[in-house]
């Protein structure tokens, strides 16, 4: 009996080592494709999130300068919305880029930090809520493009502060994760 009890030891407790010495090494190299996918993704959000950041500073500059125009010509009754629009070369929104949070959220969001997970959800919801609000502005303008009407411009003036707001935000969560 001790025979056999030496013999079980000396042939099972080395494949039990073994096999935990496996799932150790199996564990560690999940755990470094997950730390490098981390850090890709990461690389590749921090990219976007400047881009977009760049992108929403040179906007705001636009829209303010439409603004502008909008309030100097909003007493004048012989100038439309579409000349003020085109004074100001068109009306331009920024790209929201977030693409690698797509990417992650569909996958292996758990393997990031809270605080980084909730402001790139509410990037993303800022991004829908400002697609929203140029919707609006966009179905305000064309019908009334030729308009020159104070209430009009007053309209579309106060759309466009709205949208620079949303921006402002952004740029703002932005800043919470660089």
């Amino acid at each position: 009996m001790k025979k056999i009890i030496k013999i079980l030891i000396k042939e099972i407790i080395p494949i039990i080592v073994g096999i935990l010495i496996a799932l150790w090494i199996n564990n560690w190299n999940e755990d470094q494709k997950d730390k490098k996918y981390i850090s890709q993704i990461s690389s590749s959000l921090d990219k976007e999130l400047i881009e977009t950041a760049e992108d929403i500073t040179y906007n705001i500059k636009n829209q303010k300068s439409l603004v502008d125009t909008i309030e100097f010509y909003k007493n004048d009754d012989k100038i439309s919305i579409l000349d003020i629009v085109k004074k100001v070369n068109g009306i331009k929104m920024p790209t929201i880029r977030i693409n690698s949070w797509k990417a992650i959220s569909n996958s292996k969001i758990e393997l990031m930090e809270y605080n980084k997970v909730s402001t790139l959800a509410n990037i993303e919801e800022q991004k829908e809520l400002l697609k929203t609000k140029n919707q609006n502005l966009m179905n305000f303008i064309f019908p009334n493009t030729k308009d020159t009407g104070i209430d009009k411009k007053e309209l579309l003036k106060l759309m466009i502060l709205d949208i620079i707001s949303t921006e402002k935000a952004l740029q703002k969560q932005i800043e919470e994760i660089s």
